[in-house]
């Protein structure tokens, strides 16, 4: 998302649990009576085996930052910094996640969901970025998977989501050097050989554009590490990670478990047709794959598309031959974050083929103002993913919204906004499976409220509130809207 701060500008029920929920999962299930029309709701549903899941990240929930010898990563530093975060907040305890990651794996027992995306910190398992590694911060991981798995959960691991070891930062400049390139991959490497014995789906580094441009970007910076670059330093930031991508997936085949499977997770650029003509069609996929042209084109072709580098000229990034085959190593899958539509585009008779459509200033948002609603973009994404690209293996990897999320006078959160946003978007979803769109699963962003990053705790995007004081767990009306199409895996 290139428009100001994207969100990243960046069987036990609820009530059971020593949480102190006001109302559980379970109460409101005996408050549902049944779908009113099954045959429709049948009309609805999705492909049998689709995987539903919900999603977080370590830095944003996991807290102890100092615990069980985790060093210090880049987002430590940046939200201790005066004047970064919003709300003047760190994620030193965040949701506490640490301690409490039985609690809320039974949080996602109440839920029915299958799956739970999750990231690493690297800074937990090399506190240095490299060299010798930290097995107590692994033993953290072991315990989550054994108990996921315990639970009838299947685990997907992220190994980057933002959280770079601030060692690396300090010696090299992070992403700026291709020494960091290469320690991603023997990171990737040490995780596989040590957990893809229970962890089936690794993804590999999460949303490159986001923490890319907002943490190195040569406009605003509003994430870590904060390092304004010329733009010629920021597009070679953005081949170094692409080209760490490469290394961690050859490092996950070398090392992991056979059939250990592995792709990126990537804010994939939205472009929809304004208007559903066959020519507006074509114009997007034509943006789909110009406007991801330092990203999953390169990935998924091997290649800078000749417009990314005529529009980069001298700023170009410096690169070989080699580098683009490490770069585009097969992949099992692709992992899109879809929140909204970043354009919406029509077809033109010039060179280019499409042109990219403004936004008005009255086009909806939700409590992110970011955060445009446009349910079709769930519907273009990954069909226009699969038409460009081939590709036969489809996860949403996040998609979700802020709210409001004021707790009621009974303690209820009543976030029809949410559920709004979700069912519109999960609608243009199943358009795409019920078109054979091969997308396989769905992860809803998030499980819970979170540090969300340069808001800090001010922007909620959970199923479940957190009281950040108590730890509290509630769940939120959407939890038992999520609930309910699990359980009947169509539309409700």
């Amino acid at each position: 998302m290139l428009e100001r701060f994207t969100r990243r500008h960046f069987a036990k029920a609820a009530g059971s649990l020593a949480l102190g929920a006001s109302t559980s999962l379970a109460d409101m299930d005996r408050a549902q009576s049944a779908p009113a029309n099954p045959t429709n709701a049948r009309n609805r549903s999705f492909p049998k085996d689709f995987v539903w899941g919900t999603a977080t990240s370590a830095y944003q929930i996991e807290g102890a930052v100092d615990e069980d010898g985790r060093g210090p990563s880049i987002w430590d530093r940046y939200a201790h910094t005066p004047g970064k975060i919003r709300d003047h907040s760190n994620a030193d305890r965040a949701a506490d996640h640490y301690h409490r990651y039985k609690e809320d794996v039974q949080l996602m027992m109440a839920l029915g969901v299958t799956a739970y995306r999750f990231s690493i910190a690297w800074p937990r398992v090399f506190p240095e970025g490299n060299g010798a590694a930290n097995p107590k911060g692994l033993d953290f991981y072991n315990r989550l998977i054994d108990e996921l798995l315990a639970n009838g959960i299947e685990p997907f691991a992220t190994l980057y989501h933002w959280d770079l070891p601030q060692a690396l930062q300090d010696r090299v400049g992070g992403w700026q050097s291709r020494d960091t390139s290469k320690a991603f991959g023997d990171y990737a490497g040490y995780v596989a050989q040590h957990l893809t014995d229970r962890v089936r789906n690794v993804f590999t580094i999460n949303e490159s554009a986001t923490f890319i441009d907002f943490g190195y970007g040569s406009g605003p910076v509003e994430m870590a590490p904060g390092v304004k670059l010329p733009q010629a330093g920021l597009n070679q930031v953005r081949h170094h990670v692409v080209l760490g991508h490469g290394p961690a997936v050859q490092a996950i085949r070398a090392s992991g478990r056979a059939g250990t499977k592995v792709g990126p997770a990537e804010n994939i650029v939205a472009c929809v047709p304004a208007v559903e003509t066959p020519q507006n069609i074509r114009a997007s996929e034509i943006a789909t794959r110009e406007m991801n042209g330092g990203y999953l084109t390169v990935m998924l072709e091997g290649k800078y598309t000749d417009a990314f580098l005529a529009y980069a000229g001298k700023d170009a990034p410096k690169y070989t031959s080699e580098d683009l085959k490490i770069i585009s190593s097969p992949v099992d899958f692709v992992g899109i974050n879809v929140y909204m539509p970043q354009h919406y585009v029509v077809a033109t008779d010039d060179a280019h083929g499409f042109a990219l459509v403004p936004f008005p200033a009255s086009f909806p948002h939700m409590a992110s103002d970011w955060l445009r609603i446009g349910p079709e973009a769930m519907y273009w994404a990954p069909r226009n993913l699969a038409k460009v690209w081939n590709v036969d293996n489809i996860y949403i990897s996040e998609n979700g919204t802020s709210a409001t999320d004021r707790p009621a006078a009974d303690g209820r959160i009543h976030d029809l906004d949410r559920i709004m946003y979700l069912r519109n978007y999960l609608t243009q979803l199943q358009r795409a499976t019920s078109e054979g769109v091969p997308v396989r699963g769905y992860f809803q962003w998030s499980l819970m409220d979170n540090f969300e990053w340069p808001d800090g705790f001010e922007k909620r995007f959970g199923l479940y509130h957190v009281d950040f004081d108590t730890q509290r767990r509630t769940p939120k009306l959407s939890a038992e809207f999520y609930r309910q199409l699990i359980a009947m895996n169509a539309l409700v």
